[in-house]
C-alpha cells in the first residue's frame, strides 16, 4: 500500500528521493480521506519552502487541506498536469499525482521522516 522507496511525514505527504532532488505527493491514505480532489494550490517554481511549513493547499469536495514540507528546498518544478486534472492525486497519488519537485538544502531531511512500516503504523492509528 505505502512504496518502500519513499519516505513519510506525519502529515500524510511522501518525500522521494533523487540526488539532492526530491519530489513530493500525498499518500493514497491522505487523498481516499480528502475524497474527490478538486483544485490544487502549488508554489512557483523558484521559490522556497521549509521543512515543516505549508507550501499550498489541496481541495476536494469535503474540505480544504494544507500541504507541508517534509524538507527546505528551492521548487525546481510543479506537476502543471493537475492544474487541469487534479484528479490524478487521487487515482496515482504515488505516480502522476505528484506535486512538487525541489532541490533539498540541508543536511537533516530525513530526520523525522517515516518508512513505509513507520507510516502505514502511524496511518491505522488516525
Amino acid at each position: 500500500m505505502y512504496p518502500d522507496d519513499l519516505k513519510y511525514t506525519r502529515e500524510h505527504e511522501w518525500i522521494r528521493f533523487i540526488g539532492s532532488t526530491a519530489r513530493v505527493g500525498i499518500t493514497s491514505y491522505a487523498q481516499e480521506a480528502l475524497g474527490d480532489i478538486v483544485f490544487v494550490s502549488l508554489p512557483e517554481v523558484g521559490a522556497t519552502i521549509e521543512s515543516g511549513e505549508s507550501f499550498g493547499e489541496v481541495e476536494s469536495t469535503k474540505s480544504v487541506s494544507e500541504i507541508y514540507a517534509p524538507a527546505a528546498g528551492e521548487i525546481t518544478a510543479r506537476n502543471e498536469a493537475l492544474a487541469t486534472a487534479p484528479e490524478l492525486i487521487n487515482s496515482d497519488p504515488y505516480g502522476d499525482g505528484w506535486l512538487v519537485e525541489f532541490m533539498v538544502t540541508g543536511a537533516d531531511v530525513i530526520e523525522g521522516l517515516l518508512n513505509a512500516d513507520e507510516y502505514a503504523e502511524h496511518a491505522k492509528e488516525h
